[in-house]
């Protein structure tokens, strides 16, 4: 299976609610430009036992010694693993309650994935498929944390489609059965997490429902494609962290041979499962604003590459043009990629570097009118993805551009909680 069932490590005092406040800590590519943050949690942490001790935040992989605090979160794994902090559960999964900030829950669980089934290339036809372009440059700086890792620690999220809601979601009114593991507030008032481990037979059924969603004939059936290959899992967060668990998989093979490495622990990494229509998960967009780059002559561009209306009623792919402080809709009548962004990001990637000018990318339509009312710049204003186009627009165009959406605030991202061997 893809999706399976990991001998799964928590901390022995998992039931005590402020210890657990202090080991869990949110996903370490969050919160990089503020060192405030990564400050007030570590005072706050002290001497106690923590996650914050096991990853290294994206926020220090530029500093001088951060060669020395990898060697020094490798060794502290060691010394954890020494001291058998850790309870082992074995063969199982963790159903996960987290209470975002704003009381909405989210439901999840903790598995793990084979990476036989995941190719982050943008045009992969494998189970596990990236969401959003991969930047290859973020994999080295992590590479070098998990070659000399004896544990993982995940903070990576896969979706899957289940619009019914009848997979993940049912184990919600199973929790009097399953063995509660952990139950506490989660630091800065990023909410709550609870998790349980799931009965034998609650196992056994996600497994038979989770087989379901590969049968290739339902899938093709269910997006109304006709495909040699199903996408059952698509990347929410941290594809980078997987991406980067492959990349040493496939470097493992060449080390001991391709037998020996799939035999290995580094084969599978440790991750939660969730639905993508899941109550909690909402899609944001992402806006563009171009700086120094004339906007009358990206329009011009943009029309010799495709028919453009501005017209309130025009059928295509829409979106908000600023410029010269006015704003006007553009509808792009025949588009080439299934979602607006996708149509914008691929003429910007191509356009951009043949004229100039710098791309950002924008949270709000109000920054984006502002900083359009300097007429050196144009903004682009888009719609929220629908996130039922999700998987129809990763199986027909691939991975979709970067910065096609938001999924929540950087307080209501993963947090480190479980922890699994890999060597």
């Amino acid at each position: 299976m893809t999706f399976q069932r990991a001998d799964i490590l928590l901390p022995k005092f998992a039931a005590d609610s402020e210890k657990m406040k202090a080991w869990s800590v949110v996903a370490c590519d969050q919160y990089t430009s503020e060192p405030e943050y990564w400050a007030a949690i570590s005072q706050f942490i002290g001497e106690n036992k923590s996650t914050l001790n096991l990853t290294v935040p994206e926020i220090y992989l530029n500093d001088a010694d951060i060669e020395e605090r990898i060697k020094r979160t490798n060794a502290t794994m060691a010394e954890y693993m020494e001291a058998e902090v850790f309870e082992e559960y074995k063969n199982t999964y963790v159903f996960v309650e987290r209470t975002l900030q704003n009381g909405v829950k989210r439901l999840g669980i903790v598995g793990m994935v084979d990476l036989e089934d995941y190719d982050y290339a943008s045009d992969s036809q494998t189970k596990i498929r990236a969401t959003e372009g991969t930047v290859i440059s973020r994999i080295p700086p992590r590479l070098k944390v998990r070659c000399e890792a004896l544990i993982e620690l995940p903070h990576i999220m896969l979706l899957i489609d289940d619009a019914k809601q009848e997979i993940i979601e049912s184990n919600e009114n199973l929790t009097d059965s399953f063995e509660k593991l952990y139950d506490f507030d989660l630091m800065q008032n990023s909410g709550h997490l609870t998790g349980y481990r799931m009965s034998e037979e609650a196992c056994v059924t996600l497994e038979k429902k989770l087989k379901s969603l590969g049968d290739l004939a339902s899938f093709n059936q269910k997006y109304g494609v006709e495909k040699d290959a199903p996408l059952v899992y698509a990347m929410g967060d941290g594809n980078h962290s997987l991406a980067t668990a492959k990349t040493h998989y496939e470097n493992l093979k060449k080390e001991i041979g391709e037998d020996a490495a799939k035999q290995s622990l580094a084969r599978y990494a440790l991750c939660e499962l969730v639905n993508l229509h899941d109550r909690s998960l909402e899609f944001e967009a992402i806006h563009r604003v171009v700086f120094g780059a004339g906007g009358d002559a990206f329009l011009a561009a943009l029309g010799k590459e495709y028919t453009l209306s501005f017209d309130a009623d025009a059928k295509g792919q829409s979106f908000i043009f600023v410029h010269h402080g006015a704003k006007k809709q553009v509808t792009i009548t025949n588009p080439k990629e299934y979602l607006t962004v996708g149509t914008i990001q691929k003429f910007l990637d191509s356009y951009l570097p043949e004229v100039g000018g710098e791309v950002d990318y924008i949270h709000g339509a109000d920054v984006v009118e502002k900083l359009c009312e300097d007429k050196s710049n144009f903004g682009i204003i888009l719609e929220a993805m629908d996130k039922s186009d999700l998987y129809k627009s990763v199986i027909l165009d691939g991975a979709l551009p970067r910065k096609t959406f938001s999924m929540g605030e950087a307080c209501d991202k993963r947090f480190y909680t479980e922890v699994r061997k890999i060597k």
